[in-house]
């Protein structure tokens, strides 16, 4: 069987799909590595909403897509930008998100780590405004039973002066936090509205105010994840870390070898990519727990096509990409998402995503699948 896909300059190719999926048995929790991954949301297909409405999120899939990650033995990071947080799911139905999911960890004996961030914010606001909306935030993530993780916030990037302001806000936040957090800088090229964060477009100085922060309050800070796409420059910053704080790479273009790490250290991972790759991510940490890298980089080198294709520019509208594969894979019914964001990327896009997805082995039902891939090129008049 053979499926006519459409290419980036125009006419079809065939593709022969995959006869059996990448076996990937259940194994050990995962020790040498903590893992988190960031899990998307599964839209309500039957909800009458539009762009602009408050999400409708089907409660039954979602949670059972967290399920799914718990049982190959990784983390969930909650209520992140993978959920589509600033794009198309708003503070209300993110803290039902946080309460649910955290509930559902308590019930499963699964890690979760949840976002706390400013989106409530209406409008422009002042520093101590922000403070205040993150304080809100932090609330619900620790009531719910979760471990914070404060996100980039774009009202606090508007409203800082300057690296000042990000110092007074961070050291408040984390003074009174009940317990270590987990900080988050995430680049511009995940969300452009971020440019510039903690007080300067220059990187290096921006890196200085961040690693100041947590200097000052190491026993806060359980770890940060840093998503800049620059592995040299995570190094570098994970080098310069105070003793157990923890670095989870957030670099969904080179975390083979951030968490693979070298002589002087490795990092964790917190990662969007690590959804559709969950039980691989899994098999290939259970090898570095034996010590066997290069085992680890055998299973999870090959996945960095993929990863860079999904994660292209513009990078924010990975999360279509991350959706259609669960959509493939039989995690959920349908291919919509919330604030109809499953219109963002291009159908040769998303046709590549299936091709690289299905030659790694990703796909349980590899006929189900195709079936599926097949249903949407018809649908976009790409008939077989």
């Amino acid at each position: 069987m053979t499926i006519r896909l459409p290419g980036a300059a125009g006419g079809l190719r065939e593709y022969v799909p995959r006869a059996e999926p990448l076996a990937v048995p259940a194994g050990a929790p995962l020790a040498s590595r903590t893992v988190f991954s960031a899990a998307h949301v599964v839209a309500d297909p039957r909800a009458d909403v539009s762009p602009d409405s408050a999400a409708a999120v089907d409660w039954d899939a979602t949670l059972a897509f967290r399920r799914h990650l718990w049982s190959h033995g990784l983390g969930v990071a909650e209520a992140m930008d993978t959920a589509q947080r600033g794009m198309g799911l708003d503070w209300s139905v993110a803290a039902e998100l946080i309460r649910r999911s955290a509930a559902e960890a308590r019930a499963e004996g699964g890690r979760i780590a949840c976002g706390a961030g400013t989106d409530q914010l209406p409008g422009p606001a002042s520093p101590d405004a922000v403070r205040a909306a993150y304080e809100e935030q932090l609330a619900v993530v620790e009531e719910a039973g979760a471990q914070p993780v404060l996100m980039a916030s774009r009202a606090l990037c508007a409203a800082a002066a300057g690296p000042e302001d990000y110092l007074s806000v961070y050291g408040r936040l984390l003074r009174q936090s009940a317990g270590p957090v987990v900080l988050h800088w995430l680049g511009p090229m995940f969300d452009p509205a971020l440019a510039g964060y903690w007080g300067s477009q220059d990187l290096d100085k921006a890196t200085e105010t961040f690693l100041e922060i947590v200097a000052a309050h190491p026993d806060k800070v359980d770890g940060v994840k840093v998503s800049l796409l620059d592995a040299r420059r995570e190094v570098d910053l994970r080098r310069r870390l105070p003793r157990g704080v923890r670095c989870y790479t957030g670099d969904d273009f080179n975390y083979p070898e951030l968490i693979a790490g070298d002589e002087r250290g490795f990092s964790h991972a917190l990662l969007g990519i690590f959804d559709p790759l969950g039980p691989l991510a899994a098999r290939a940490v259970r090898a570095l727990d034996t010590g066997d890298v290069r085992g680890f980089r055998e299973l999870l080198d090959p996945t960095v096509e993929l990863s860079r294709h999904l994660f292209e520019s513009p990078t924010r509208f990975y999360k279509t990409g991350v959706v259609l594969l669960a959509w493939l894979a039989g995690h959920q019914t349908h291919f919509t998402m919330v604030g109809g964001l499953q219109s963002a990327r291009s159908l040769p896009h998303l046709a590549r995503a299936y091709e690289l997805a299905d030659g790694l082995g990703l796909f349980p039902d590899p006929a189900l699948a195709e079936a599926r891939m097949k249903n949407l090129l018809s649908l976009h008049g790409v008939n077989q």
